[in-house]
């Protein structure tokens, strides 16, 4: 399979360095196998910073770079000739809006390349990294134009698919009431990450998914209020917080200066909690109430913080399979909705942290029944073991 990769910019640990390095570099990055089977053959880059990679890639591994997201389509013909879009809008010089929202253009890059879809009377599978984009409407009108040119597509965070601590699934169809993930790092890039894990894990409840009736963000005093006034949520937080593996030792509030809470209200009446606790954790973990259970069930999204980041490996592993298949292995559905809750949570937050309903967000999909997550983690010396 022939894969365009257009991106925002290629320097040293950003996404497009972890993902596209997999495929020129094989999975861990020495040039060994094994390699994905899709191969690189072009790329596009929107800015070209002064630690780029991408040229010294491409030269090395002989891939042309285009000037136009259309030329890194077409080869430079008049017709499509690849079999596959990688599209990594993250990382590079863009302004912040009101919100605190970067303002990737991933919208805009996946016009162009939809564009040539529409040129050419033939589209092809797409892979667009993290969270669509950062407007809730064009997140939505991204997913409708897969849908109208009949192209499979494949959206969101390496969060869902990494190794998992222990890896297990939440049965598929229980009664799941409440949910909680503890994240870090900032309300939008990472919040994001926490959104996706969380929505991994409720989103196999039973009747699937229905959508998120209002959101909240709550922050400082709003957020212990919310932690320590409900006593099924902090259970769920503290059984979350038990598979942290970089949980620093002192008491919540000594350690947590800006604690923050996405708070879900879902259309079928089940609750989420995503916990943004910068201090506390370095890592992604989450519990959900299983009905008929006295005990959460609970999980560690584990991720290789150093080294070869191996947890976009497996975020790559489902996408060669949508690749291979014309499938996706889980919905775009997933990442629509969860990019729409960051979008209306972030406006919630600029409303002094009030309730915003979003009627909009009835998002409705069944999601896969097996696991798409790595059920192995690595050795030692950095590598794979599940390869």
């Amino acid at each position: 399979m022939k894969i365009a990769a257009v991106i925002t910019e290629y320097r040293q640990l950003s996404h497009a360095d972890v993902i596209l390095g997999k495929y020129l570099e094989g999975y861990n990055h020495d040039d060994q196998p094994p390699y994905p089977r899709s191969k690189i053959v072009s790329m596009f880059t929107e800015q070209v910073p002064s630690n780029d990679l991408s040229r010294e890639k491409a030269r090395k591994y002989g891939i042309p770079i285009f000037r136009t997201v259309a030329d890194a389509l077409t080869l430079g013909t008049e017709k499509l000739a690849v079999d596959g879009v990688i599209l990594i809008g993250e990382h590079g010089t863009y302004p912040l809006n009101d919100q605190g929202q970067k303002l990737y253009p991933r919208f805009e890059m996946f016009l162009k390349v939809t564009d040539v879809f529409r040129e050419t009377r033939r589209s092809v599978p797409v892979y667009t990294d993290k969270h669509l984009s950062w407007n809730w409407r064009q997140a939505r009108r991204m997913v409708e134009i897969a849908r109208e040119l009949r192209f499979p597509m494949l959206a969101g965070s390496s969060i869902p698919v990494a190794y998992r601590v222990p890896a297990h699934d939440v049965p598929y169809g229980a009664g799941i009431p409440r949910g909680v993930v503890i994240s870090f790092g900032g309300l939008e890039g990472y919040g994001f990450h926490g959104l996706e894990g969380l929505q991994a894990l409720m989103e196999r409840r039973a009747g699937g998914e229905t959508g998120v009736a209002a959101v909240q963000c709550l922050e400082g005093e709003a957020c212990w209020r919310h932690l320590d006034g409900d006593a099924r949520i902090r259970k769920l937080f503290d059984s979350a917080l038990s598979r942290s593996e970089t949980r620093k030792p002192g008491g919540l509030r000594a350690l947590v200066k800006n604690p923050a809470v996405f708070v879900l209200e879902y259309r079928d009446g089940a609750r989420g909690s995503v916990f943004q606790m910068p201090g506390l954790v370095e890592d992604w973990t989450g519990a959900v109430e299983i009905e008929g259970q006295a005990e959460p069930f609970s999980v560690l999204f584990r991720l290789q913080r150093f080294g070869q980041r191996h947890h976009f490996g497996c975020l790559i592993q489902n996408i060669e399979i949508m690749f291979e298949t014309g499938k996706a292995p889980y919905p775009v559905e997933r990442t629509m909705l969860t990019a729409g809750a960051l979008d209306f949570a972030l406006l919630a937050r600029s409303r002094g942290q009030s309730r915003v309903e979003t009627p909009g967000l009835g998002v409705r999909y069944r999601p896969a029944e097996g696991p798409c997550y790595c059920t192995k983690g690595w050795s030692a010396d950095g590598k794979r073991l599940d390869l």
